[in-house]
């Protein structure tokens, strides 16, 4: 047993996964159980069911009444023509609503205190679509009646819960692949799993950039791929490890 401690200290100093959770135990007086700690990773990638179109208007005028005027009157033609393509109420959102004053750029050395020229307002609406052929159309209806301000477009899933249990499989069997790896080269026997630590899962949506969108929607009809939704998982499985005889684990 201690030639058998010795090789799993000189294991570690290598930096192979190996640990023994020696502090703890020695803390609570039981005997040192080695163990094996590897992390595997796993990703799906799904085509997405839905988009999230943020489009809207950017106005500004002298006061600030002018200034929320012009943004609503814009802000109500934009609707008008999202509802026009069958978009239905509830699937549109005013996520942005803002009214802030413009101040006149003063010379550096003048000392004086910032005047206001006039007021800018912003009146930004979220349009959720789960039909994705309407991105395009939704982005060049905004535009056409009044947009001026284009925040991207976003596609998701509506249920992402077979996505990540997917991506967690993947996870769990890259760490049971890498831990029978190391168990073989080592010559040790994967006695028991003793832990397991889910790391996360993350879900990456494709964006479409603000920039190339509005630069599409000035030329042409607006080109929209939805692309694929990643999904990332990690988790940490903890084995516990036993020596495997000179002939080798069966």
């Amino acid at each position: 047993m201690k030639n058998f401690t010795v090789a799993l200290a000189a294991l570690a100093l290598a930096a192979l996964p190996l640990a023994a959770t020696a502090q703890d135990t020695e803390a609570r007086g039981e005997p040192l159980v080695p163990v094996l700690s590897v992390q595997g990773t796993g990703s799906a990638r799904v085509t997405p069911d839905e988009a999230t179109v943020r489009l809207g208007i950017l106005a500004q005028a002298p006061t600030a009444q002018a200034a929320m005027q012009e943004a609503n009157q814009s802000a109500n033609a934009i609707l008008a023509a999202i509802r026009k393509l069958g978009v239905p109420a509830e699937a549109i959102q005013t996520s942005e609503l803002n009214l802030n004053p413009v101040y006149a750029q003063l010379p550096q050395d003048s000392g004086g205190e910032p005047r206001i020229a006039g007021y800018q307002a912003s009146n930004i609406v979220s349009v959720r679509l789960e039909k994705l052929d309407l991105v395009g159309p939704v982005v060049d209806a905004g535009l056409a009646a009044g947009a001026n301000r284009l925040d991207g477009v976003l596609f998701g899933l509506r249920d992402d819960t077979a996505a990540r249990a997917d991506a967690l499989s993947r996870a769990a069997a890259s760490a049971r692949a890498k831990a029978a790896t190391l168990a073989k080269a080592l010559n040790l026997r994967l006695a028991e799993i003793v832990e397991v630590v889910e790391g996360g899962v993350t879900v990456f949506t494709p964006l479409r950039s603000t920039r190339m969108a509005m630069e599409a929607s000035m030329s042409a009809d607006t080109p929209v791929s939805a692309g694929q939704v990643g999904i990332d998982a990690s988790l940490t499985l903890r084995y516990r490890i036993e020596a495997c005889p000179a002939q080798g684990c069966p």
